[in-house]
């Protein structure tokens, strides 16, 4: 791979992560879900955006944005259906505790569990995400 030149390269580049956004057609529902999932702020909404933060931490965040048409993926993946490109992963404590609390406030568990220590979710949009122990 040729090398990439890049402007001011004698300056130190910094990069982080600064959001993970989740289309949705109703970003204020599904921010409110997480919000109560991850117990973080919102720092910004709209009707098509919404920004949450962790207590104490500016980024990175979790945004969600308006894509009217948003198709779920298909979990577990399936040839010539629709594919998901990212999920989230969850860190708890009481991994059965959290699963209830998880679908208490709108997510479906899933039949297809691949791990023990691991349960795969959707969100009130369809989003899979998983709730992990630390370790696994």
């Amino acid at each position: 791979m040729p090398e990439m030149e890049h402007p001011g390269k004698a300056e130190a580049m910094t990069t982080s992560l600064g959001a993970f956004v989740l289309g949705t057609p109703d970003p204020p529902a599904l921010a409110d879900s997480y919000r109560a999932l991850l117990a973080w702020e919102e720092v910004e909404r709209s009707p098509e955006w919404v920004r949450l933060k962790a207590l104490g931490q500016e980024r990175p965040s979790l945004s969600f944005q308006l894509e009217a048409d948003h198709v779920p993926p298909t979990w577990p993946q399936r040839s010539g259906t629709q594919q998901m490109q990212a999920h989230l992963d969850v860190q708890v404590d009481d991994l059965e505790a959290e699963t209830e609390r998880a679908c208490a406030l709108g997510a479906t568990l899933e039949e297809h569990q691949p791990q023990k220590d691991v349960r795969v979710l959707r969100d009130p949009h369809g989003h899979p995400f998983c709730l992990f122990l630390p370790g696994a």
